[in-house]
């Protein structure tokens, strides 16, 4: 396995990124794109386990690329001055936009025309919308801990129940949505709200107990498997 960072201009500035690819085969492979969730960055612990877990086990290239004023494009205060400033509709379009332009960048490496994305919490706040502009080349989604409405009063100041639930309505790939039950940042039934809008009519739910930060291997293991069968059908 290779591990390459790399460095991409956007619209909305310089995104830092990592891709990782098998070194044994010659053809491009499908890309399976990670998005982090709040306070961490590209090269969290999930993110570069999933990354070599689909490059070892299933021969597949992975990409991560960090959050707005996450890992190298900043620290967490300025994230949030960000937003106030910005408005997170502005924020969700400019990361949707990151995305893109990465793909287009790693064309010439992977097949950036079969596409899988795994996202949960802030996450899924930006997948949905990236999910949406990938359009057919996006083969499998993965989101969840992620609903309209967040309990926390920082995090209630930056939902975006109606673009959320509109972004929502155009996702039509199949899609796999984790749920903790006693997820307590965002409530079981704000979840499930956002769950009955996503329009794909491939979309499955599977529910775990446990608080937010909880993720069972088992739920790690459906989200493999998911991406998998997916990209090979």
């Amino acid at each position: 396995m290779t591990e390459r960072p790399f460095r991409v201009s956007s619209p909305s500035g310089p995104v830092p990124g990592i891709l990782w690819s098998p070194v044994s085969v010659a053809t491009r492979r499908p890309l399976v794109l990670l998005g982090h969730g709040g306070s961490g960055h590209k090269r969290n612990a999930r993110t570069v386990e999933l990354a070599t877990w689909f490059v070892l086990e299933a021969g597949l290239s992975v990409a991560a690329i960090d959050g707005p004023s996450h890992g190298d494009r900043g620290t967490l205060p300025d994230y949030r001055t960000r937003v106030r400033a910005e408005g997170m509709p502005a924020i969700l379009d400019h990361m949707a936009a990151d995305w893109l332009t990465t793909v287009d960048a790693l064309a010439p490496e992977a097949d950036t025309d079969t596409i899988a994305y795994i996202g949960t919490s802030m996450g899924a706040r930006f997948g949905i919308p990236t999910s949406v502009a990938l359009g057919p080349r996006l083969r499998a989604v993965v989101l969840g801990k992620f609903g309209l409405r967040a309990a926390p009063a920082p995090l209630r100041a930056i939902d975006t129940p109606a673009r959320t639930t509109a972004d929502a309505r155009r996702l039509t790939a199949p899609t796999l949505f984790h749920l903790q039950w006693h997820d307590e940042i965002f409530p079981r039934q704000s979840q499930l709200t956002l769950f009955d809008h996503l329009a794909s009519p491939d979309k499955q739910l599977i529910a775990h107990p446990g608080p937010h930060a909880t993720t069972p291997p088992t739920a790690i293991a459906h989200w493999r498997a998911f991406v998998l069968r997916n990209l090979s059908a």
